[in-house]
């Protein structure tokens, strides 16, 4: 009975949403003990479920699989919300301790190993990180050096965004991203006189150009290449195939 309870993924995916579905009106404001009884009995739904999973593949089949062991840390880490009645009794502020609640909601993402053809795409987004890794590092490291220079450049015309080299970055890498970009040059502008104001909008102009229009879109045509490399393979495939038919019918017609 146990079994056919917990290794039922109908079964574990309908207590994640339920317990989804808590978490988001305990988060909203809404409190009452039947809303805390029932995230405590989900916790211990999947320590269960976790337990079971263990006595039936083992540990080391457990922790094995993908989806298993992401299931495992969340569930463990979620833990100290089994303290929740006892906490809420306290004086202390435990928000940190009792938030950690909020990961057992990142267990719906077991849902996607329902869709089809769900480990075939996976696969294809861990080849696409492997294949495009060295050029977001190199990308990265542009940024960094885009920053100290700017935080060099434009501390003192616009501390808001260049004062220190973190926040330097920030703001080279919100250029690269076209998201309210011309607000840091304009503030530049302001700060100083027409013509250095207008050197500045063309050099983060440039910026824009090739950080963020095209040095973005040669990283998400890498990304994507790698992600249908796949189906690239199968219509090549297939296309080998046909030029072999193609190939075989002209041969026995030369023959005839």
């Amino acid at each position: 009975m146990l079994k056919k309870i917990f290794l039922n993924d109908k079964i574990v995916i309908s207590i994640i949403s339920l317990n989804a579905v808590v978490i988001f009106i305990q988060e909203s404001g809404i409190t009452n003990h039947i809303l805390y009884l029932i995230d405590f009995l989900c916790t211990v739904f999947f320590i269960i479920e976790m337990i079971v999973k263990h006595r039936e593949y083992g540990f080391r089949g457990y922790w094995s699989d993908g989806w298993n062991r992401f299931d495992g840390i969340v569930v463990i880490i979620s833990l100290p919300s089994l303290l929740m009645p006892l906490i809420e009794l306290t004086t202390f502020n435990f928000s940190v301790i009792l938030s950690l609640r909020l990961l057992r909601a990142l267990r719906f993402m077991r849902v996607l190993h329902l869709f089809p053809n769900i480990t075939s795409l996976l696969a294809g987004f861990k080849r696409a990180l492997r294949q495009s890794g060295a050029v977001l590092v190199c990308y990265t490291i542009l940024i960094v050096i885009l920053g100290i220079i700017n935080c060099s450049i434009f501390k003192e015309l616009s501390p808001e965004y260049f004062k220190t080299p973190l926040r330097a970055i920030y703001s080279v890498f919100r250029i690269c991203t076209v998201e309210g970009w011309y607000e840091i040059p304009d503030s530049i502008a302001l700060a100083t006189n027409p013509i250095i104001g207008s050197i500045s909008r063309a050099y983060f102009c440039l910026i824009l150009i090739f950080g963020g229009i095209i040095g973005m879109s040669f990283i998400n045509s890498i990304f994507v290449d790698a992600m249908v490399e796949d189906n690239n393979d199968d219509i090549k495939e297939h296309l080998r195939k046909i030029e072999e038919k193609i190939d075989a019918i002209a041969s026995q017609r030369n023959m005839e």
